[in-house]
This record gives C-alpha cells, sequence and structure tokens, in this order.
C-alpha cells in the first residue's frame, strides 16, 4: 500500500512547472498571514518544500535543455569556421 508522502510527491512530479509556482506562492501566502495551527502550518511547510523540489527540477532541466541547445550552436557555427 502507498503512503500518503508517497502519493503527495507522485501529484507533485504530475505537476508543471506553473502550477507548482502558483501553489507554492499560495503556500507562502498562507504562512506569512499567519492565523494556522502548529499542525497546519507544518503541514504547509512540508508542502511548500516539496513544490519548491518540482520547481527546482523544472528549472534545472531547462537549463540543461538551454545549455545543450548553446553547445549545439556553438559546435555547429565551429564547424563551418575551420
Amino acid at each position: 500500500m502507498t503512503s500518503e508522502v508517497e502519493q503527495s510527491a507522485a501529484v507533485s512530479e504530475a505537476l508543471g512547472y506553473e502550477q507548482a509556482r502558483d501553489e507554492l506562492i499560495e503556500v507562502v501566502r498562507r504562512l506569512e498571514a499567519g492565523g494556522t495551527t502548529l499542525e497546519e502550518s507544518l503541514a504547509l511547510w512540508e508542502r511548500g518544500e516539496e513544490l519548491a523540489k518540482v520547481c527546482r527540477r523544472w528549472l534545472d532541466g531547462a537549463r540543461a535543455r538551454l545549455d545543450a541547445a548553446l553547445a549545439d550552436e556553438a559546435e555547429a557555427g565551429g564547424d563551418g569556421e575551420r
């Protein structure tokens, strides 16, 4: 049987960058506003950490794709100059 944490992580993995970012903004807003119980605050914090990881993975993937595209472009440009 899958734990609640594993299910939550699987759902987070399916989120696109914009969805994860928007939900993270909402989590931060709620934490900054206060008025939540300790248990609610901890759950929000944990969700925020999870969402931040999703965003970081998307950004790291985008950076890798840009670096690869720039490297391909440099190689293509370099071949024509030889």
